[in-house]
């Protein structure tokens, strides 16, 4: 069995080769990043391609048995590349997919795709309310699995919360390089909403369920989170006592935050983008009932958990880490948040 994950250089991507690398005989790495080869299992191959190419896809699936099409442009990207990638890409994954005869394609699309609810838990069948373009693009590309379904394709979708583990940075580097520095951690809104989140290895485990359970099972859609969380001030507030350096939150009352991160994300002054900062002070959480009951799937680390884990790795390889970009397995750039770093 021959197994190609899009968006292999990513951070799901490389938790995803690095989990089932002996679960089949082969992994193809297609991504139009690099990858450092030796951060990869052996039986991994990398092919740097633009999910954009049509032609280059077709080319790049043949022989493969199963598909995980986790490649998409991140809200920090340029609405046109979003667009063209998470919609254009996805519909170029599955026509390539359908050409070459492949057996299953897994589709990651995200919790995005519900907006910023007011009724909680989320279920599958809930409506669809895009934020932004990344969510706007995430909910056509599910229109687009739906349609190839109904040509006879087996496409699970897994719309996963916010996922975090070793080797995650981005926006969350943010945060963990404030709790090392000790500093105090703004939150919006008072802190008592929950808002939870999901282990990338707890993904994982939920995709490859999707990658070997009968196609009867699993040609469906799946949330998946995390099964225990707490409040924000609860799960960000244990990882700060896990740290032992003074940091602690401070809460920012919502009408005051959030017109002032509106306007820095409008100018580019910082990474917090509209999804952000929007469901922050939200109670943010789905129902994962539909995934434990149709695939047996049972998340191994709550909230707490999972922060503390991310963090400690992020401690062991502080002295590593390099550069900065836009995509989860790299620091962003934390602009002017730099500048109120300084008065924290």
């Amino acid at each position: 069995m021959k197994l190609a994950v899009t968006g292999g250089s990513g951070f799901l991507g490389y938790h995803l080769c690095k989990n089932l690398n002996d679960k089949f005989d082969g992994i193809m790495v297609i991504d139009i990043a690099k990858i450092n080869a030796q951060e990869y299992p052996e039986n991994c191959t990398h092919l740097r391609i633009d999910i954009r190419d049509s032609e280059a896809l077709e080319n790049a699936l043949k022989g493969v048995n199963c598909v995980v099409h986790g490649a998409a442009a991140l809200p920090l990207w340029k609405k046109k590349d979003i667009y063209d990638t998470n919609i254009e890409g996805t519909k170029n994954v599955l026509s390539a997919s359908l050409k070459n005869n492949v057996d299953r394609v897994v589709f990651v699309s995200s919790t995005a795709v519900y907006g910023v609810p007011e009724k909680h838990p989320i279920y599958e069948d809930d409506v669809l309310v895009g934020v932004g373009p990344y969510g706007e693009s995430k909910i056509e590309a599910e229109r687009i699995c739906e349609e190839y379904r109904r040509r006879g394709m087996c496409i699970p979708v897994v719309r996963p919360k916010t996922f975090i583990g070793t080797g995650r940075l981005g926006v969350f580097q943010i945060l963990y390089d404030w709790v090392k520095s000790g500093k105090r951690i703004p939150i919006i809104g008072n802190g008592y909403n929950h808002y939870q989140l999901l282990e990338v290895d707890d993904l994982v485990d939920s995709i490859y369920l999707m990658l070997t359970l009968p196609k009867k099972k699993v040609n469906d859609t799946f949330n998946v989170g995390a099964k225990e969380f707490g409040t924000v001030r609860e799960d960000v507030g244990a990882m700060c006592e896990f740290s032992g350096t003074g940091s602690r939150i401070m809460p920012i009352p919502s009408r005051l935050a959030k017109p002032i991160l509106t306007f820095l994300w409008i100018l580019r002054l910082s990474p917090l983008y509209r999804w952000v900062y929007g469901t922050a002070d939200k109670d943010s959480f789905v129902s994962s009932d539909k995934a434990e009951k149709i695939l047996g799937w049972k998340p191994k680390y709550s909230n707490r958990d999972a922060l503390i884990r991310s963090y400690r790795w992020y401690l062991e390889h502080y002295n590593e880490l390099e550069g900065s970009g836009i995509t989860h397995r790299v620091a962003w750039k934390q602009g002017i948040l730099s500048l109120l770093k300084k008065v924290m």
